[in-house]
């Protein structure tokens, strides 16, 4: 439950479609309408729905509002059964000596083993109590943004098709190529589906320019510092080939010797501070997934009288890290993608790897 409190893991995702009218009437029938019901004894492999956030046995939204300002807040949640492989072929030995017990053949057809084997499998999946999991869920009305605590691609699948069937919207990932300011025309493929690794090796060379302070063209400073673990890695699937370093500061020869090599950054710690906030947390250069962010100090104690206040601060915190990385990847395209980047970036960026 990262958005209620401690670190929060999370991707993003767009919502595209034309909110409709009484916007928060339709929500109200269509979210309650796909609400989690739980049905004992039942032998589904993995049923889902949407569950109050703030209390995850509170399937009705009775008690509990997920419309927060501008956001809508409520959980997913996905109940599995599992059968372990070993218990499953123990019951179906069982149940095939059994038949040939009683029907008294020596031999089981293929049409009769498949049959045994799903009435074994159902009988099992009747016993077997679901294992749950929840997964929270912050939709920005306003931007059209949700946040939501999975980086899994099979849970978000799932969420993407509960959030159509239920809102009739569809939902598209956020992936930093997707972007306006990247001209793919005088670009490969493969340069722009690394863009976000590029993004990351420019943002290590960057927080060591000036010890860690960036200038935004907006004339605002950030602080941004690379910690713990950096990962790098050089072409795609199983002909990849990375390098992990570790280190406080990551101050790693090994580092810049991968990026010679032509490997750049795919994952990486990271400390920011703006504004007297200061998060950390590991950026994924593919996706821009956020991986156990840590939230600054919060000032805000929660009352009786304001109980969303604390919630509210969170969202407003983990919005602010989220919209100060995305400027400071607005800002690297548009030096990428001008003439700044080979008259002088790169010259910069060469000098800062011969560095030792």
């Amino acid at each position: 439950m990262g958005l209620l409190k401690g670190n929060f893991t999370f991707a993003r995702f767009q919502v595209d479609g034309q909110l409709p009218k009484a916007f928060l009437n339709f929500v109200n029938s269509r979210i309650k309408a796909n609400s989690f019901r739980n049905v004992p004894k039942s032998t589904e492999e993995k049923r889902l729905g949407w569950v109050s956030l703030t209390d995850i046995l509170d399937t009705d939204f009775e008690n509990a509002n997920y419309a927060l300002g501008d956001y809508l807040i409520f959980s997913l949640r996905i109940d599995c059964k599992l059968i372990p492989p070993k218990l499953m072929k123990i019951k179906l030995m069982e149940e095939e000596r059994r038949f040939l017990a009683e029907s008294g053949k020596n031999r089981i057809h293929k049409q009769m083993s498949s049959a045994i084997k799903d009435k074994v499998k159902l009988e099992l999946l009747t016993k077997l109590d679901a294992i749950p999991s929840f997964y929270d869920v912050c939709w920005d009305v306003g931007k059209n943004t949700i946040y939501f605590s999975s980086l899994s691609d099979k849970v978000a699948d799932d969420f993407v098709d509960l959030f159509k069937k239920t809102f009739s919207l569809n939902l598209r990932r956020f992936l930093p190529q997707e972007n306006n300011l990247i001209t793919k025309k005088s670009e490969s493929t493969e340069a722009v589906t690394l863009i976000g690794r590029e993004f990351l090796t420019w943002l290590w060379f960057k927080s060591e320019e000036r010890n860690g302070r960036i200038t935004q063209p907006s004339g605002d400073e950030v602080e941004l510092h690379f910690l713990k673990r950096i990962a790098l890695e050089a072409g795609e699937g199983e002909y990849s080939q990375g390098v992990v370093c570790h280190g406080i500061h990551a101050e790693l020869k090994e580092g810049k010797e991968a990026i010679r090599q032509g490997k750049k950054v795919k994952e990486a710690g990271i400390r920011l501070i703006h504004n007297q906030n200061e998060w950390e947390f590991a950026l994924k250069a593919d996706s821009f997934h956020f991986q156990s962010l840590k939230l600054p100090i919060q000032d805000w104690q929660e009352t009786p009288e304001d109980p969303s206040g604390s919630l509210l601060e969170r969202i407003y915190l983990i919005e602010n890290a989220v919209k100060t990385i995305d400027n400071l990847y607005e800002s690297f395209l548009k030096i990428r993608y001008s003439p700044q980047w080979k008259e002088k970036e790169t010259k910069l960026l060469t000098k800062w790897l011969e560095h030792k």
